[in-house]
């Protein structure tokens, strides 16, 4: 039995339990909206959770498709960028999929063989490893995110002194006629 097999085969709980970690980082009246509400209009925050994780999952046990691994962590860390979280808050979420995978695997208790249960933790080594780079691609992505939120706040603060400074120019040349 090999690593990957296994986690395909729990996918679902794996997730599940995923899911429930990363709400246990929000306030408990924010968890049960996120949890209990299934419409991903309504809840958009915990859909675009859930389906990010589910393909940041899919991603680290099938291969390394950069672009989709970028997109489900931007589609995460934008939301939690805008939070109240620190940087290392914003991306725990990512290291919590290891909690979740030794949760759902009990490997120790699963009764494989000595031999067996060796190979598995090496591989369990292998995929944490994984989980590790893309904590550092989240940084990564984090830190865009931030300067993506500064540049369209310094935007709208042009903005507003343009219109300001416009307004005042109007006001002078209305008092000079």
């Amino acid at each position: 039995m090999n690593l990957k097999i296994l986690l395909q085969q729990k996918k679902e709980h794996i997730l599940g339990r995923w899911f429930s970690l990363i709400l246990e980082t929000y306030p408990p009246d924010a968890a049960n909206f996120l949890k209990l509400e299934k419409d991903r209009f309504t809840n958009p925050v915990g859909y675009a959770i859930l389906a990010g994780t589910a393909t940041l999952f899919d991603e680290v046990i099938q291969g390394t498709n950069w672009d989709r691994i970028s997109s489900a962590l931007d589609s995460i860390i934008r939301i939690r960028a805008v939070q109240d979280f620190t940087p290392s808050q914003a991306i725990a979420f990512v290291f919590l999929l290891k909690n979740a995978v030794r949760d759902e695997l009990k490997i120790k208790d699963s009764g494989y063989a000595v031999k067996d249960t060796a190979e598995l933790l090496e591989e369990l080594l292998q995929f944490e490893a994984k989980i590790d780079g893309l904590a550092s691609l989240a940084f990564d992505v984090y830190v865009k995110c931030c300067d993506d939120i500064n540049r369209i706040k310094a935007g709208e603060a042009n903005a507003e002194r343009a219109l300001a400074n416009r307004a005042m120019k109007t006001m002078r040349s209305t008092e000079e006629e």
